[in-house]
Parts: structure tokens; C-alpha cells; sequence
């Protein structure tokens, strides 16, 4: 393992400060008024219509609101489940899906509690148990590790290391006292994909330090070019020390189900469902009925990427070769440096003042480093969810407005 001395270079620590970036923009953004009608580009919530089939299906299943769901989910939606990721990647084989499927209520719910649950499964560490994970990252990673009383370790991501953690930058004590890796895969913001030799690598880093994977991959079917892989694919026969997370918020444009899975070590899951059993809401099963039928249905996702794939198109030529753009290789989100302009809190304000456009400042997405270094300084979020008149208006006036 390649150690280093470098002052961005991952390590413990960072800001306490775990409050929610979009908290912080309203309180930024409160005292000010905007320039033009407000179009919002800051979080990211879906706004492509909802799938014909909800509304049937909920109502055919409306009286099973009347009972209490199982935590485990449904045998038919974990069947879906499974069949789906069977189909969509190039698995070792296919997963149980009474053992190695557990129904969530979005992956937002599952990637903090799965904090816990992995820290069960490992067991001691030597030292003070960490778990690692991106900077920038989803803001959930930092308080599952902080509620399953583990250091939050902060992996800056960078362009330098094609915005995914530097693998080889990891000492080997940090190492040794992990509890789990949280990997973003499209990544939120940037979306870089990790490749299979990438999932491979940091499945032999599991192995050999007996950490989890925690794989976030909501994002993998929004993509205009190549569909991003899967941690699963490069798991093993067993799938052992891996789990991926799953969800149809951004697939299947339904961020208000809040419906999603995990998948991958039976034993993790088992401990996950029992963890879950306790402290976790079940998830309606008229909910999970929509869900079964959503993973059978190809056609509405596909329509999905073809209306960002118009809004990729748009960015590519309204924003061009400014601000260090580039197509993402997968999700809805544009990263954009504007360090040449100002500090990123300074062009959120411009642009919210001036050109009545919301986006989010890149330091609010990330934390700093030990040595005062924050890799989401100088950059901005731009969520692209609206419909495609709207955020080609939002590009032209963030545009006219920055130069």
C-alpha cells in the first residue's frame, strides 16, 4: 500500500459541521431577494412526470394500507429485485432474494442505518473504527458514521483523481481500523463512474482488511452515453463484504415513493433486517406493489434518459467549454468550476441576485480536509431536473450572468 505524505491526502478528521447544505443555502440565499423569476437548479428532485402505471396500481392494491408490512419487504418485489439486477449487470450469478434483497424506504434511509449494521457485521477494529468515504459527498454518509460512532474519514475527489477516491492514497492504518467504504458510484456531484477495475480493487481492499462496501448507486440508470457497472459485478460468487444500494427516485422519476433496496452479502443483509426490525419504518406494501411493477418496465426509464439526455445536449451548448464543463459520464448533476470568477459562495449569491438561479455551492457538499483543503471550493451544483425549456433558460442566464 503506497503511502503518502501529501497535504490532500486522505485522513481522519475534517469539519464537525454536519448540517445539511441545502439548510445552509437558505440561509444564505434568506436575506436576498432574486434578480429574475426563480429557477430553482439546486436539489436534486426529479421533475419528469410521474409513470402512468402509479396511480392503477395503487389503486388496485389501496386496501393493503390497511396492514402492517413485513421489514423484508414483499416476496414478488424482492423477486422483481432480483430478476432486475440480473438482467441490468453482469452478476457472478443471481441474487436470493429472500436472503440478499431487503426492501428500504429509499436508499437515504438504508445508507444511514447500513452504517450501524456494517459496524455489527465487522466487529472490532484496531484503534478508533472508521468508515471512509467521498469529498464531496451525500450528506447521509457523515451522519451514518457518525451515529454508528465511527471517525468519518473524508476522501477527497478531485479532478486530479478523476473524482473518485484515490485508493492507493490510503495508509494502512486508516485502512486497518475501517468499518466500511462508502462508494458513490455515479457519483453525486460529479458524475464520475468507477470502473470494474476500480470495484475490483476496492473489493481486494475489503478482503484484506475485512471492511464493507457500501455501494450507492441510485444513480446508475440516468446516463447518456455507457451504463454505469455495479460493485456487485465484482463481488464474487458469495458477494461477500459488498452491498449496493439501490432506488427509483431518479430511475423511475418517483422521489415521493421512497422505494428502494439493498442487495449483496447475505450476512450483512440478515444483520441489516434485524437492525432494521427495530428501528426502522416498514414500507407500505401498495408501495412496494408500484415497485414490482416498476422494475418489470423498461420503457418509462428509457424515456427518462431520453428528456436529460436533451438537457445534456442543451448544457453542452449553452455552457460549451466555460467554467471547466464536461458531459458527466452518468446522473443529472453539472459540477462547475467558477473559481476563476469568485468563491463558490459568492457566484451561488450572484447568480441566485442577479440571474434568479438556485444552485448550491460546492464547499456546502464537501468538508475540509485536516489541512484546511475543501474539494468542493470553487465549485458549483447545478441539479438538471427541470423540464428542458426551464433549464435551458436557467443555462442562458447563469451564462450571461458569470461571462
Amino acid at each position: 500500500m503506497v503511502m503518502t505524505a501529501s497535504s490532500r491526502a486522505p485522513q481522519a478528521g475534517g469539519s464537525s459541521n454536519e448540517r445539511s447544505p441545502f439548510v445552509r443555502l437558505n440561509e444564505l440565499l434568506a436575506p436576498h431577494q432574486p434578480g429574475k423569476p426563480l429557477i430553482s437548479l439546486a436539489v436534486g428532485e426529479p421533475q419528469h412526470p410521474v409513470p402512468d402505471f402509479v396511480g392503477p396500481v395503487l389503486a388496485k392494491h389501496i386496501a393493503d394500507f390497511g396492514r402492517y408490512p413485513m421489514n423484508q419487504g414483499t416476496d414478488p418485489f424482492r423477486q422483481a429485485a432480483s430478476t432486475w439486477l440480473s438482467s441490468r449487470f453482469e452478476l457472478p450469478r443471481p441474487l436470493d432474494p429472500k436472503s440478499e434483497i431487503l426492501v428500504l424506504n429509499g436508499s437515504r434511509e438504508g445508507l444511514f442505518l447500513a452504517a450501524l449494521a456494517a459496524k455489527r457485521y465487522v466487529g472490532p477494529r484496531p484503534g478508533t473504527p472508521a468508515i471512509l468515504m467521498p469529498n464531496p459527498f451525500y450528506p447521509v454518509y457523515g451522519a451514518g458514521a457518525l451515529a454508528a460512532a465511527c471517525e468519518p474519514v473524508y476522501l477527497p475527489t478531485t479532478i486530479e483523481n478523476g473524482f473518485l477516491p484515490d485508493l492507493d492514497a490510503i495508509d494502512e492504518a486508516t485502512l486497518a481500523r475501517t468499518v466500511a467504504f462508502y462508494l458513490a458510484s455515479p457519483a453525486n456531484p460529479q458524475g464520475s463512474v468507477a470502473s470494474r477495475d476500480y470495484f475490483t480493487r476496492l473489493k481486494r481492499l475489503a478482503d484484506r482488511y475485512g471492511f464493507m462496501i457500501l455501494s450507492d448507486e441510485c444513480y446508475s440508470e440516468i446516463y447518456t452515453r455507457e451504463a454505469p457497472g455495479s460493485a456487485l459485478e465484482c463481488a464474487g460468487p458469495d458477494f461477500t463484504r459488498v452491498a449496493a444500494f439501490q432506488s427509483l427516485s431518479k430511475r423511475s422519476n418517483l422521489p415521493g415513493l421512497r422505494v428502494g433496496f439493498a442487495a449483496g452479502d447475505k450476512t450483512f443483509i440478515g444483520m441489516f433486517l434485524e437492525l432494521r426490525n427495530i428501528a426502522a419504518p416498514q414500507v407500505p406494501v401498495p408501495l412496494q406493489h408500484v415497485a414490482t411493477f416498476a422494475y418489470g418496465d423498461e420503457a418509462h426509464v428509457e424515456e427518462n434518459r431520453r428528456l436529460y439526455r436533451i438537457k445534456f445536449d442543451l448544457a453542452d451548448q449553452i455552457i460549451g467549454n466555460r467554467y471547466g464543463y464536461r458531459r458527466p459520464d452518468a446522473g443529472f448533476c453539472v459540477w462547475l468550476n467558477t473559481s476563476a470568477i469568485g468563491d463558490d459562495v459568492s457566484v451561488t449569491l450572484k447568480l441566485f441576485r442577479e440571474a434568479g438561479v438556485r444552485v448550491v455551492p460546492g464547499s456546502f457538499l464537501a468538508r475540509q480536509q485536516p489541512d484546511g483543503f475543501n474539494p468542493g471550493a470553487g465549485y458549483i451544483r447545478l441539479a438538471l431536473v427541470q423540464d428542458s425549456e426551464t433549464t435551458a433558460q436557467a443555462l442562458h442566464r447563469l451564462v450571461e450572468t458569470l461571462g
